[in-house]
């Protein structure tokens, strides 16, 4: 839900500042995932300011230039280093390119991320995409590089009070973390009934319940997700993923995966390139 909320955000930006024709088109391209052709509208404009940065730069992060991504943000900025959702790319930018780099420079730009992450959620605390980030930063991370159960813990309270939904999942991934399955479960479903309409809650349970081996419960949770939300491609892609970990229904995951491939996408979405290499993963 934040991330539709944020995006709104983003076209709100576009109009505060007078964006030009070519901007907007360019803005349209990139809902509709054509970042190569967005990119090519936004080169072309003659002045450049925040706004453009920061589309160039969500552009060049679904393309997986992660690099050119963060030389992007980095403008944007200075530009206006006040905004959070700039910092917030920014650091998306510098982890995955923390993820992707060698063992020598990847500690260095993990720390980028982080300290990106903070100063996001510092400057609007209910920027609910940046805590979310940062939540998994400190999940994953380990504690040399600023991460830990004990930051994400005190994180995730706050989360409860921002959005409920939210917070219970963040509390559910810290029960799994701590092998307490049992409270995991408790949580996953208590977010699933603070938001009983987002379908991705309803996902999030179906995934557990596959990792724990109940599988006919898993797969009437799918079920009810698809109830919900029968044409999304979130779910499309999440139940193919789930199926292919747990090396079952590999046929019916291949055909999940081709019915991904023709839908509508949106820059929410897993990528194509994505779920491509999903499906070449069980011959397809």
């Amino acid at each position: 839900m934040w991330r539709g909320i944020q995006f709104v955000v983003f076209l709100g930006s576009v109009s505060l500042w007078g964006a030009s024709p070519s901007f907007e088109q360019a803005a349209k391209l990139y809902r509709h995932t054509d970042y190569e052709a967005s990119l090519k509208l936004l080169a072309e404009l003659p002045e450049k300011d925040a706004p453009v940065f920061d589309l160039i730069g969500r552009n060049y992060f679904m393309l997986g230039e992660f690099k050119k991504a963060s030389e992007s943000y980095e403008k944007a900025v200075a530009a206006d280093p006040s905004n959070s959702e700039y910092q917030h790319w920014l650091g998306r930018a510098y982890g995955r390119r923390a993820e992707t780099s060698s063992p020598f420079t990847a500690p260095g730009l993990a720390s980028k991320a982080r300290q990106h992450f903070e100063k996001a959620v510092a400057l609007n605390p209910r920027n609910g995409e940046a805590v979310s980030d940062l939540f998994e930063y400190y999940l994953e991370a380990p504690g040399f590089l600023g991460g830990g159960l004990d930051k994400a813990a005190a994180l995730a309270e706050k989360m409860t009070h921002l959005e409920p939904a939210e917070g219970f999942w963040a509390q559910a991934r810290i029960a799994e973390r701590r092998k307490d399955f049992t409270a995991a479960e408790d949580r996953f479903r208590r977010a699933m009934e603070a938001a009983p309409k987002q379908v991705g809650r309803v996902i999030d349970l179906a995934k557990f319940l596959s990792k724990q081996g109940r599988v006919e419960e898993s797969e009437q949770t799918f079920m009810a997700a698809e109830r919900i939300a029968p044409d999304s491609p979130k779910l499309l892609y999440q139940r193919a993923e789930t199926y292919i970990k747990a090396r079952r229904n590999i046929d019916t995951a291949r055909d999940l995966l081709k019915r991904y491939l023709s839908a509508t996408l949106s820059p929410d979405d897993p990528s194509r390139a994505q779920a491509e290499k999903l499906l070449k993963q069980v011959g397809g």
